[in-house]
């Protein structure tokens, strides 16, 4: 199916998204005890702060993304690779408010958001025909790194500080990832493509738009609508499950329990969704990307048993494994790649943007006496109005042909 180097791309963009980990939620969240308790914060603290370094790291991600149009991918990911490494060095030497803002600041900007990008963007540049599964391919990293991290980091804790799991991830980071990078995408370039003889010629008759380009466009903005759904009312879902729980009285395990259902049907949906956009396109697929999203919002609204808690988790993670994918492919294919790293610069940072106000919205609303039921109903009205807006410009998201 894949030759060589479309092979090492593709292990390539499972390393480095793996290594992205170290600063997504799940991971950073592991610590937040140890770290409460180094500074004597409280839980409040710790989450504004998180939240206003996660902001910061979303707005510094829309220029510094973009620059992976601009040099050599090689060139770029070791950069990335050196940041990485700092940053988890530096966050090995928390001692204050201030130091934590920092740390948090530089564990999202360079983790969650210049690993996943760089992956993601060498990946949608390089694969056409195949795109949706090298994608589905390249994202299974992470999911690889939320099935195996959290139980390997409970066990560490029980054995050494935190501080010196930091520091030991750091020199694995310095270490592994230059050599990986440098045997898996030294010869690529801006021009380096999937070679598919067949659709050659339609591959250069694509506009290429540039970003400022984009921003003119109203196609982009419901299609944000769209994409934005997921991160910032599957992160309120994630933070707030315990308010959740108290409020359906499903009791302590339940919601940690659907979790399996979560991450089982995000991972499958993942890999049979990049099958399905090679064979339909990302554009006629993304239209289906938020039903069981929408659902999802239904369960929670009507029905209080506990049973429900993994169908509810269930659809969530079905929207997940098509948004993972959705959300690099559908660009590529409207937009084309010459320009995809500034374009994906901006929409990574407005995923990360999303998470943060997520997190913030089910505060406000829990804090001013909502219901869940109250919340799943402004969730599902939001989920509505974009799906609509999508449904009728579905048509309209072809290409422009040159």
């Amino acid at each position: 199916m894949f030759n060589s180097l479309s092979l090492k791309v593709i292990i390539f963009g499972f390393i480095f998204t793996f290594f992205s980990s170290f600063g997504q939620s799940f991971f950073l969240g592991l610590f937040n005890s140890s770290i409460r308790e180094t500074l004597s914060i409280t839980h409040g603290q710790f989450g504004s702060i998180y939240a206003s370094a996660t902001l910061l790291s979303s707005f510094l991600l829309i220029w510094v993304g973009k620059k992976i149009d601009d040099i050599n991918i090689f060139k770029f990911a070791f950069y990335v690779t050196l940041l990485l490494s700092f940053s988890c060095f530096f966050f090995s030497k928390i001692s204050s408010i201030a130091f934590l803002f920092i740390a948090v600041f530089l564990m999202r900007f360079s983790g969650q958001g210049l690993m996943s990008h760089t992956a993601t963007t060498t990946i949608t540049r390089y694969f056409t025909k195949s795109r949706g599964k090298a994608l589905s391919a390249g994202w299974f990293g992470l999911s690889t790194a939320e099935f195996i991290l959290p139980v390997l980091i409970v066990y560490l804790l029980t054995i050494t500080a935190w501080q010196n799991i930091w520091i030991s991830i750091s020199i694995l980071t310095l270490i592994f990832l230059p050599f990986a990078s440098f045997f898996l995408i030294r010869k690529l370039d801006f021009d380096t493509r999937e070679q598919v003889d067949t659709i050659n010629s339609e591959i250069k008759e694509i506009r290429q738009w540039r970003r400022i380009e984009v921003l003119k466009d109203y196609r982009f903005y419901i299609i944000c609508l769209n994409m934005l759904a997921m991160p910032w009312i599957a992160t309120g879902v994630f933070v707030y499950q315990s308010f959740i729980t108290e409020s359906k009285e499903w009791g302590s395990f339940i919601i940690a329990q659907s979790f399996m259902a979560y991450s089982i049907l995000s991972v499958l949906t993942l890999l049979i969704s990049g099958f399905l956009i090679d064979k339909f396109t990302s554009r006629k697929l993304l239209v289906f990307m938020n039903i069981p999203l929408l659902l999802s919002t239904l369960v929670l609204f009507y029905f209080d048993t506990s049973i429900t808690s993994f169908i509810f988790l269930g659809l969530i993670g079905v929207s997940n494994g098509l948004a993972n994918v959705l959300g690099s492919s559908t660009w590529a294919e409207i937009y084309g790649v010459r320009y995809i790293g500034s374009i994906k610069a901006l929409t990574t940072a407005l995923m990360v943007f999303s998470t943060a106000f997520g997190t913030a919205l089910f505060g406000f609303l829990i804090d001013r006496g909502y219901s869940i039921e109250s919340i799943a109903l402004i969730s599902f009205t939001y989920i509505l109005i974009s799906l609509t807006l999508l449904f009728f410009v579905r048509n309209k998201l072809n290409p422009q042909i040159i």
